[in-house]
């Protein structure tokens, strides 16, 4: 995916809805060439997950005809796949609604370079001075990450510091968002947390191979957040989305860690009753 396919620089690109913060730089071309509107259709697809043409057309001013295109040019080179729109209740008539997904080849075309160099050096640490080497580094690389997220977390209001947080890490390409997590059953309505969605990371293919980025990562979410966290999914384990369930506040109070989290590898949507991440 170098050539013509790739987007790993991207434009700034923020959803209109409340939770979605997306950032990068587009592709080699000025804004508004054919290569950068469709490099800014892939990276909203990629940080809002399934979405609709209309949807797609309306956060970016396009119009029906030019999402189209842009949309039939990344199908065609494999980058979005097409699925039909899930549907709660009773569905009217007419065909089923589209929505557009990022495949795992356009995940790719968006990740950093240097991927086998960074393995290389990391299984050649783990050989020479031992798996623990490779555990201090991964903490060594997450302290940087930690330091520079602290003070926006820190400054955040109480009931905001995920949001910040998600901001933070999209401001480094991870594309963040923040969806909020209710309890279902007898307790519906009540929150059990926030789950935080990555929904790029560029390490993925090292953490696929050395998963102590992913568990240094999760620790230091845990200490910027002053509040238990769990890891659900990863995309180097093979999940559509890095996916943290943040315990709410309230329930930290009462010493409940991770109350209400779903287990790893099921949705919010599915074992909680709140929105799918």
């Amino acid at each position: 995916m170098r050539s013509g396919n790739d987007l790993r620089h991207n434009i700034v690109v923020k959803n209109v809805g409340t939770e979605t913060v997306g950032t990068g730089q587009v592709g080699t071309g000025p804004v508004g060439t054919e290569q950068s509107t469709r490099a800014r259709v892939a990276r909203l697809i990629l940080e809002t997950g399934p979405v609709s043409a209309g949807a797609l057309g309306s956060t970016l001013g396009l119009t029906p005809a030019a999402v189209r295109r842009h949309l039939d040019h990344l199908l065609g080179s494999g980058l979005i796949e097409s699925r039909t729109a899930r549907v709660y209740g009773n569905r009217g008539r007419g065909r089923p609604a589209r929505v557009f997904a990022i495949t795992d080849a356009g995940r790719s075309a968006f990740e950093h370079t240097y991927d086998d160099l960074a393995t290389s050096a990391l299984r050649f640490l783990a050989e020479r001075a031992g798996p623990e080497a490779v555990i201090e580094f991964a903490h060594r690389q997450v302290s940087e990450l930690e330091r520079k997220y602290r003070p926006a977390v820190a400054a955040a209001p109480a009931g905001s510091k995920v949001r910040a947080l998600a901001q933070a890490l999209s401001a480094d390409g991870y594309a963040a968002t923040v969806a909020g997590v209710r309890a279902s059953s007898d307790n519906a309505g009540i929150a059990v947390g926030e789950q935080l969605c990555q929904h790029h990371c560029p390490v993925a293919h090292v953490a696929a191979e050395y998963p102590q980025l992913c568990e240094a990562e999760t620790e230091a979410f845990g200490r910027l957040l002053g509040t238990p966290v769990q890891r659900l999914a990863t995309i180097a384990h093979g999940d559509g989305v890095c996916t943290t369930h943040v315990t709410a506040p309230s329930l930290r109070a009462h010493g409940v860690p991770n109350h209400g989290a779903p287990r790893r590898g099921r949705s919010a949507e599915t074992e909680v009753g709140g929105k799918s991440a």
